[in-house]
């Protein structure tokens, strides 16, 4: 099933992608939940009804041509990030390979969806970019087990994680969640995969491209610490909650390890693709 959340009349509405059009659930069956989050968090007898209002007849739908998008859950709880969780990508940085997550976070003010712009910030000259796999959770929970915590995914994403590099390192002390949590710096979308279509999760293909040049050709085998790790360590934090937001982290190939370094400028096309999952795309603009 693949979920999406979508600007109507009568506001933002989780939808199901059906072909080439979106249905409006919560139109198509008024018992439905009107967003993801709500959707996710009735359980699994509202996901079976979801699907039975797809593929009514009767459905309201939205051709998808004309349909615009918003981050397929706009109002997570938390938006969680992981920081060099690529082995390629911390080798790039010349960085050891992490014991521990290394985490940061970013607010929800940074959230876009696809073929919305990401903003340059007139203070910073040093934005970059990073392809991300993100994984939704779908299932409340505390100091989880690691083989248990794949139980409590719901689905998964395409995410960038856009991040001003002076910022995030040449600040004092380095600033990981201030240079990553920019007004428009949490692109995700289009939709969201369920679970079940997604059997693997850590053998997807994740690529990034920038006007069409191919700047990251990874796959998620080379996550350092895998999603089910993740969800148990950080359940010992706090609880997990429906709708929060997990970016697993970005490969090698990002702008500031390159010679000379290649950052975002205004103009800039931004496409991030993940096997299974579809094609993020946004534009630069200059804020």
């Amino acid at each position: 099933m693949r979920l999406a959340t979508i600007q109507t009349n009568a506001g933002p509405r989780a939808a199901m992608l059906q072909g080439d059009q979106y249905v409006d659930l919560h139109a198509t069956d008024v018992s439905l939940p009107d967003s993801i989050r709500r959707l996710l968090d009735a359980g699994p007898d509202a996901l079976v009804a979801a699907a039975r209002a797809g593929a009514s007849p009767e459905a309201v739908r939205h051709p998808s041509a004309q349909t615009k998008l918003l981050p397929p859950i706009p109002d997570p709880p938390k938006i969680v990030c992981l920081g060099l969780n690529y082995r390629d990508h911390a080798l790039e940085s010349g960085a050891p390979i992490p014991k521990d997550p290394v985490l940061f976070s970013k607010y929800t003010t940074a959230l876009i969806g696809h073929e919305a712009p990401i903003v340059l910030p007139p203070v910073s000259n040093e934005v970059d970019y990073e392809a991300e796999l993100v994984v939704i959770v779908g299932k409340g929970g505390r100091h989880l087990k690691a083989d248990a915590a794949m139980s409590h995914v719901a689905g998964y994403t395409v995410g960038h994680d856009v991040s001003a590099r002076d910022w995030q390192l040449k600040k004092d002390q380095k600033q990981w969640m201030v240079g990553k949590t920019f007004d428009t710096f949490a692109p995700t979308g289009p939709v969201i995969v369920t679970a079940d279509e997604v059997p693997n999760p850590h053998e997807l293909s994740i690529k990034l491209r920038l006007n069409g040049q191919t700047m990251q050709d990874s796959n998620t085998r080379q996550l350092i610490f895998p999603i089910g790790e993740v969800l148990a360590y950080l359940s010992q934090v706090f609880t997990l909650q429906v709708g929060d937001i997990i970016f697993t982290g970005t490969p090698p190939g990002v702008g500031a390890a390159r010679k000379p370094p290649v950052f975002l400028k205004a103009g800039d096309v931004v496409e991030v693709e993940i096997e299974k999952l579809g094609v993020l795309r946004n534009p630069v603009i200059a804020g």
